[in-house]
């Protein structure tokens, strides 16, 4: 899922006024906290297309990818994963 960032927003929860000062920030949290705000601030929003060619610059942590592009556009990429029904298995009875 990607989704649309409001880069105001973002850079504010970070603390952060550029988007390399944001790589650092996120860098130096506990990845707790990255999951949380990310989290937070992608809660309600709708899932987009992002054309991966137009990336300048990306950060990765945990299950979410933020990117770039040359617009000054900031996403969101969550990885969605299925865990908990890959771990159980069927009964017997």
């Amino acid at each position: 899922m990607i989704l649309l960032l409001n880069k105001d927003s973002l850079f504010s929860t970070f603390g952060v006024d550029s988007f390399q000062s944001l790589d650092l920030a996120i860098n130096s949290m506990a990845p707790s906290m990255v999951d949380y705000y990310l989290s937070d601030l992608s809660s309600g929003m709708d899932d987009i297309y992002l054309n991966k060619r137009s990336i300048q610059n990306s950060i990765s942590t945990g299950d979410f990818s933020i990117y770039l592009d040359y617009d000054e556009e900031v996403y969101l990429e969550i990885e969605e994963t299925s865990n908990s029904l890959e771990l159980e298995t069927a009964s017997l009875w």
